[in-house]
């Protein structure tokens, strides 16, 4: 069995207008029912879904800008699926050390990334899925972010450039035949920073440049000797073998500006979590200059299913 994008869920860098994450927490009070009802959300999940895009399309194309994930954490899928082989490489995220920066881990079940150029196509799905699911979770994270301008990140350059074109991204994005049991889908791993903007918007912009290791308007790279050693994109750059590794991912941008609550929730899909890990790995050992004016305030991993597993699971047969 080949990869087949059209088999997987909404894996791709489309940032959409308008975009909500959500992390809930499973009760854990009768493992038996919260099977029960996530076996019937399966199905309803891509119900609901259907249903929207007919509702949110395009007069003139047809088409639906609705974008939407869901997975599970390694703790949830045991607990839900316990008689199920795991993905390869699911584990639960237990946080990353450096010399003097860390990535914490936080609790986390399930996971939904929506996104859509209508807020209100958003609203729905989520109202929605929380008439199945709030009986039986807790909300861990619930952040809304937003397309800024030019599609750039919220410290103001054009965000994911080293990400692969779309053509490409499958081979990035999905499990492939390494894991047969879970071919189409993807490892996600979310988190949640906060910027002192303050202190960024203060440098000036050839010391963001420097930081970032690109120009900040024409978004060409640096050369290596004008970058700073810990550059952002020095320092989340890895290779394995001689190869530069790829994942699809996106930075976007969340604020509640008045109080000065500003940041960036990333989110990463992968083929092979491990790519992802070492890349995080490699920025808190290097210091990345982004580390140095955020704090981040989550981080979980998540397997995003296949459709296919979707119906499997609602069906009650993994």
């Amino acid at each position: 069995m080949s990869v087949d994008p059209k088999q997987a869920q909404d894996v791709w860098k489309d940032v959409g207008e308008h975009v909500q994450f959500t992390v809930l927490t499973l009760k854990r009070e009768d493992q038996a029912h919260e099977r029960e009802v996530i076996q019937e959300f399966a199905d309803r999940y891509q119900a609901i879904l259907r249903s929207l895009r007919i509702r949110d399309a395009d007069p003139k194309t047809g088409v639906s800008s609705l974008k939407a994930s869901f997975g599970f954490s390694s703790s949830a899928f045991e607990y839900l699926f316990p008689d199920a082989p795991k993905p390869h490489e699911l584990e639960e995220f237990t946080g990353l050390k450096g010399p003097k920066y860390s990535m914490p881990a936080t609790p986390g079940d399930l996971f939904f990334h929506l996104r859509a150029n209508n807020e209100a196509v958003v609203y729905e799905a989520q109202a929605q899925f929380r008439r199945f699911l709030a009986d039986i979770t807790d909300v861990q994270d619930e952040t809304k972010g937003f397309r800024y301008f030019e599609g750039r990140a919220i410290i103001g350059f054009v965000d994911g450039t080293e990400a692969p074109q779309v053509e490409d991204a499958a081979d990035y994005a999905l499990i492939g035949a390494e894991d047969e049991n879970y071919i189409n889908g993807s490892y996600a791993f979310a988190q949640k920073w906060r910027h002192n903007m303050d202190f960024w918007d203060k440098l000036k912009t050839e010391q963001q440049e420097k930081a970032v290791g690109r120009e900040k308007f024409t978004d060409l790279e640096l050369e290596d000797e004008d970058k700073m050693p810990n550059a952002h994109n020095v320092s989340s750059k890895i290779e394995i073998d001689g190869e530069e590794q790829k994942i699809v991912r996106m930075n976007v941008p969340y604020s509640d500006p008045a109080s000065g609550n500003t940041g960036t929730y990333f989110i990463g899909y992968a083929r092979h979590w491990e790519v992802t890990k070492q890349m995080c790995q490699q920025m808190v050992d290097t210091s990345d200059f982004l580390l140095t004016f955020s704090d981040l305030l989550s981080g979980q991993l998540f397997f995003i299913p296949s459709r296919p597993t979707l119906d499997q699971i609602a069906e009650g047969e993994l």
